[in-house]
């Protein structure tokens, strides 16, 4: 077990390692990262993150299914879809469970969305006196989502039903974290990376319990406030950049 300062020391040399420009190649990060324009950015981003589950590979494919379904201009396709272009959409298979009317509700959401928004930032803005995102997730869901009930309701994570929301927050991280590595984004001005947690899976997961830093054995919302308190410890002012050493040292196998 290393004290405080070397664990510290330890994860920001490999947060440092791993949150470098080779990390978008692998990651599906890279499918935000072929746009300029803000909310092509957006809702590349919201989609890739929305299917992150699985062979990372595998997830790259399907999202670029959907760019191609949208004529690689996500925005303009969002925003000028026909009846029928959705309407193909109904029996495709995009990702696993994440199906074509899934991906057909998505924009249907997101052509309203920008209709009263610029932006999807409004949608998360963290409000006095909360800590973190757990409020301003399930504010975005209950937008998002409206109330009449949809399959692809399951697909947009609760964390009041504790679920550790890896996807959004893993979204979030990428609009909002503000470096000069070229990972992250940083496109959303008006939320403090302060507020950013770490996106909790088994590979995360596992890494910060062989470290100490978590004792709960589930990968949900508690446990993701329990990481909080330990990394802002490290880095108050930008807590989320140790994702890119927990993940890194996952996947890598390092520890284990």
């Amino acid at each position: 077990m290393l004290n405080f300062e070397e664990l510290k020391s330890f994860l920001d040399e490999k947060a440092d390692q791993y949150n470098a420009p080779d990390f978008i190649e692998n990651d599906p990060i890279q499918i935000p990262h072929r746009f300029s324009l803000k909310q092509d950015i957006e809702i590349a981003g919201f989609l890739a993150a929305t299917i992150s589950w699985g062979n990372r590979k595998s997830i790259i494919r399907s999202a670029e299914k959907m760019l191609d379904i949208m004529g690689n201009s996500p925005y303009d396709f969002v925003q000028n879809y026909s009846e029928k272009d959705l309407g193909s959409l109904q029996d495709k298979s995009i990702h696993r469970t994440f199906n074509g009317q899934d991906f057909a509700y998505f924009i249907k959401q997101f052509n309203r969305i920008y209709k009263e928004n610029e932006s999807l930032e409004s949608w998360f803005i963290i409000k006095e006196p909360e800590i973190n995102f757990l409020h301003a997730i399930e504010r975005f869901r209950s937008n998002f989502l409206e109330s009449e009930k949809h399959r692809s309701h399951k697909h947009v994570s609760s964390p009041y039903k504790n679920s550790s929301a890896k996807r959004i927050i893993m979204f979030l991280r990428w609009m909002i974290r503000k470096d000069k590595r070229g990972v992250d984004f940083g496109i959303w001005e008006n939320i403090d990376q302060k507020y950013l947690s770490i996106p909790l899976d088994v590979h995360t997961g596992n890494i910060s319990r062989k470290l100490g830093l978590v004792s709960r054995t589930q990968n949900d919302w508690k446990t993701v406030e329990e990481l909080d308190v330990a990394i802002r410890k490290m880095d108050e002012n930008d807590p989320a950049k140790y994702d890119f050493a927990l993940f890194g040292l996952g996947v890598t196998k390092e520890l284990l």
